[in-house]
């Protein structure tokens, strides 16, 4: 279904039935994502799959501004008010983990369960955020300098994505596929307002989630296990699962075991 929001016409696809789970794709992904995951999670959820701004087919819009990470959690609140949804699940992964947690920092009382997949609360001081925002910058300039198709291409070759190369080759092009179906204009407008550098920093919101938490990471992702061994010395009610011989996808690389771990956590009550 196409919703219109703050001005923005998001794209929202939905199945199953149970309590709303809201799910976050990364950044040149999209709510597609996560179908592949309704034949198990659809037993127990509701399963609210949006594509976030400048992705998939929800719009593009010119201004960078309209992506900051903040505004991106505002209309995902609207979202769950038209839909009549007072409280949800909540999963996100990379960058959609960094508005998951966004979310949960503005609307804790509109959250259940939160799951976190490979992701960041922030950087934490200005000299690391300058760093990353002119590097967000880059790639930005990147996208809009070389074309779409030489980006993705450059993407899936970095080395937070190397494990991947191991998929098989059907899977990879089908992710690429879904990767060249995105507006140039809004990845490289995501990476200029909702980028790591340009997002707050919420660490110090961390100790007062007091809803269960569960974070996940691949154990051939370090730099990711290290920062959720942080969150969850942060967090009142978390823990964290690091999945052995996996990247930074884990979804992707592990689904059936993704599956099953993120619908034992939300069906545990």
């Amino acid at each position: 279904m196409i919703t219109m929001i703050n001005g923005v016409r998001y794209n929202v696809e939905k199945c199953g039935d149970g309590f709303p789970l809201l799910l976050l794709h990364g950044f040149t992904g999209a709510a597609s994502t996560w179908k592949p995951f309704c034949p198990i999670w659809e037993k127990h959820s509701l399963l609210v799959m949006a594509d976030l701004i400048g992705h998939g087919q929800t719009d593009s819009p010119e201004m960078a501004e309209r992506y900051d990470i903040v505004s991106a959690a505002n209309d995902l609140k609207v979202l769950l008010d038209v839909m009549g949804i007072e409280k949800t699940d909540l999963l996100g992964y990379s960058m959609g983990g960094r508005v998951a947690i966004t979310f949960a920092s503005l609307y804790p009382e509109k959250v259940r369960k939160l799951v976190l997949e490979s992701t960041t609360p922030g950087l934490k001081t200005e000299s690391e955020k300058k760093t990353r925002i002119q590097q967000d910058h880059n790639l930005a300039s990147k996208i809009e300098e070389a074309g779409l198709k030489t980006f993705i291409e450059y993407w899936e070759s970095i080395p937070l994505f190397q494990s991947q190369l191991n998929l098989p080759a059907k899977v990879r092009e089908q992710i690429r596929s879904q990767r060249l179906q995105n507006n140039p204009a809004g990845l490289a407008n995501s990476l200029r307002g909702m980028g790591t550098g340009a997002q707050p920093s919420w660490w110090d919101k961390l100790p007062v989630f007091d809803f269960e938490t569960l974070l996940v990471t691949g154990t051939l992702d370090p730099k990711f296990c290290n920062i959720a061994e942080e969150m969850v010395s942060k967090l009142p009610n978390a823990k964290h699962l690091s999945i052995k011989d996996c990247g930074h996808a884990i979804h992707v690389e592990e689904p059936k075991k993704f599956g099953t771990i993120v619908s034992e956590f939300l069906s545990n009550t």
